[in-house]
């Protein structure tokens, strides 16, 4: 039997995650949490598959023997689009992905053109083919790797400014393909990305809708949890496989989602 106390533990390369957690809480307001951000692998995207599987099965790893989670949710395309199935085997726990919506997409296109932003390592996946085949319903799906996107979503976080050039890249990026002025749902397929949908916007114009996974996510591990307890004996923290002090600029963005305690994750 589960303990009220047990944790969700929700994982990402960095704080795109925080677009998941948002969406949780308004679905298990009272859900213990655990918040872990791979700040020492990020960026995940230029990785190679080896790389990514064996760093996120062993982070999850030990971090499900320390903090004993009810669930853990990878709150990262890219971790998993290529070390999901690694994972499960893995842990005896269940594990929520995190996938590209392409589903939706194609259900609100009008145009039945389909713009994916993720990060290099996620837009060339076998996954994304099969969900493309297997969902997108005869949609054209235009892929571009924005990468830049990664690091301007942190540093808005941190109350940076944002890199306009990266957004504008992302956008030509699509809209330069062939067929990509016909574009008018973009998948963001890092949960990094929606932190900078209203920047994209401004560029790709008010005919284009985003579409992203953490609504889903957070569906997903709420039914995954129905019947169970949840009760806090401590409070909800983060941790960071990074320098801590790399992590304390973004403790008002923990804080906005209920969680003030940052702490360092000491794994190798």
């Amino acid at each position: 039997m589960t303990e009220a106390s047990s944790p969700i533990l929700l994982f990402d390369s960095g704080v795109g995650g925080l677009t998941v957690l948002a969406e949780l809480r308004k679905l298990l307001p009272d859900a213990p949490v655990i918040y872990a951000a791979d700040e020492a692998g990020l960026p995940y995207g230029t990785k190679s598959e080896a790389q990514i599987a064996a760093r996120v099965a062993g982070l999850l790893g030990r971090m499900s023997e320390r903090y004993r989670p009810r669930l853990a949710c990878i709150a990262c395309n890219t971790a998993s689009t290529i070390a999901l199935g690694m994972v499960r085997e893995v842990l005896e726990i269940p594990i929520v992905g995190t996938v590209p919506a392409i589903k939706p997409a194609a259900s609100m296109t009008r145009t039945g053109t389909i713009g994916l932003l993720g990060t290099e390592a996620t837009i060339r996946q076998a996954y994304v083919d099969n969900l493309e085949a297997e969902f997108g319903n005869g949609s054209r799906l235009l892929r571009h790797a924005a990468p830049g996107l990664v690091e301007t979503a942190e540093a808005k976080l941190r109350g940076e400014l944002v890199d306009s050039s990266s957004i504008d890249a992302a956008v030509a990026g699509l809209r330069d393909m062939e067929g990509g002025e016909q574009i008018d749902t973009v998948v963001l397929a890092c949960t990094h990305f929606p932190l900078l949908e209203h920047e994209l916007g401004e560029v790709f114009g008010p005919d284009v809708r985003f579409v992203h996974g953490a609504e889903g996510i957070a569906r997903r591990i709420a039914f995954l949890t129905q019947g169970q307890d949840f009760a806090r004996d401590c409070p909800d923290f983060a941790v960071t496989t990074g320098a801590l002090e790399a992590f304390e600029p973004l403790r008002a963005a923990f804080a906005a989602h209920g969680i003030n305690e940052l702490q360092a994750f000491q794994s190798f």
